[in-house]
């Protein structure tokens, strides 16, 4: 450990961006490292201290995203990535309504977390991305899906020698503002051993009267979380306890027909998939005949994922076919798409 890590570390944990309180327990704690460091050179012990010391001088104590107060804005981000949801779209500007009159006046809301109800491919989560960027507000997502401990949430006690902190602050540390939007993806799906654990720390999460001191068993101090914009997913509520649901404002996620499914494959999926690609749009053509094909290839599916999916493998193919020196452009029709189809 060179004097030049020592000398960052100390200026960052020197900044008037954390509590004073934090400021002058990391101190110490700094000061014990280099009496270690300077008497009995470097151990597991230190490198442990000085990571702790490294994570919470990094976290968002006082920095905050500014808000983007537009609900013309929110709506046409919301159109521009969302086929139809008329009334899961009504029900967000609503929500989004509130938040701006609250943000406006300085003040932190108290409605229920917004929760997206439905089956897998039918746009959960893809709705939070939407709504953080009508915000501006960066997303990071916590998979709940196999979660087997509640101290992967709130974090392990520094007297365990492979501690970590928990996976809400971890994603404070990667937004670096205190008030990003947290995704909490698939609620449903914790494992059954640690449900009631686990929705526990959730009930302290979500409630605007116990979150504004949440406690990290890592960190071992208080973190304000009423900033945070928190959304839930589940593919249903069978699995959530109670006090969790009492605290969620559930939107139950509609079936897409297959017309609306396609209308989400040719206008919104097929292009965004040629640009990801580094295909030209007109590049490939996909006959009207054809649509229902791939949006029903295997039965009757209520979300979008297969249909993302069958799109992925078409545009694989016409970009293998191109970088092997095929001009294009290219049309699928009901001749040819077992070229373009198999094993999608």
């Amino acid at each position: 450990m060179d004097s030049a890590h020592i000398i960052k570390l100390k200026q960052k944990i020197s900044s008037p961006d954390l509590p004073s309180d934090i400021r002058e327990r990391l101190s110490d704690d700094l000061a014990r490292v280099e009496m270690t460091l300077k008497n009995q050179g470097f151990a597991p012990e230190v490198e442990r201290h000085l990571a702790y010391l490294q994570f919470v001088s990094s976290l968002p104590w006082t920095k905050e995203a500014v808000d983007i107060l537009d609900l013309k804005r929110a709506e046409q981000v919301l159109n521009k990535n969302h086929f139809g949801l008329d009334n899961v779209k009504e029900r967000i500007l609503e929500y989004m309504s509130i938040l701006i009159l609250n943000r406006r006046k300085n003040q932190v809301g108290k409605q229920s977390v917004l929760a997206f109800i439905g089956l897998v491919g039918s746009g959960k989560t893809s709705l939070a991305y939407s709504i953080a960027e009508s915000l501006g507000r960066p997303l990071i997502r916590i998979p709940f899906g196999g979660l087997g401990s509640a101290a992967q949430l709130r974090g392990e006690s520094r007297v365990l020698p492979d501690a970590e902190p928990g996976m809400l602050l971890k994603a404070l540390a990667r937004a670096q503002v205190k008030n990003p939007v947290i995704l909490l993806d698939e609620l449903d799906r914790v494992t059954e051993h640690a449900r009631a654990d686990i929705m526990g720390v959730l009930v302290e999460i979500l409630d605007p009267e116990q979150n504004m001191a949440f406690l990290d068993h890592y960190l071992d101090s208080p973190f304000d979380l009423s900033k945070v914009l928190f959304i839930a997913t589940a593919n249903n509520v069978n699995n959530v306890a109670t006090a969790v649901l009492d605290r969620l404002e559930l939107i139950e996620m509609p079936f897409y027909t297959d017309q609306q499914k396609i209308s989400i494959g040719r206008d919104y999926l097929l292009p965004e998939e040629l640009i990801s690609a580094g295909l030209d749009n007109k590049i490939l053509t996909i006959d009207q005949a054809v649509w229902p094909e791939i949006v029903r290839p295997l039965g009757f599916d209520g979300g979008i994922r297969s249909l993302k999916r069958n799109i992925e493998a078409l545009v694989r193919r016409v970009a293998k076919r191109v970088v092997l020196g095929e001009q294009g452009p290219f049309i699928v029709n009901q001749q040819n798409i077992s070229q373009f189809m198999e094993e999608a």
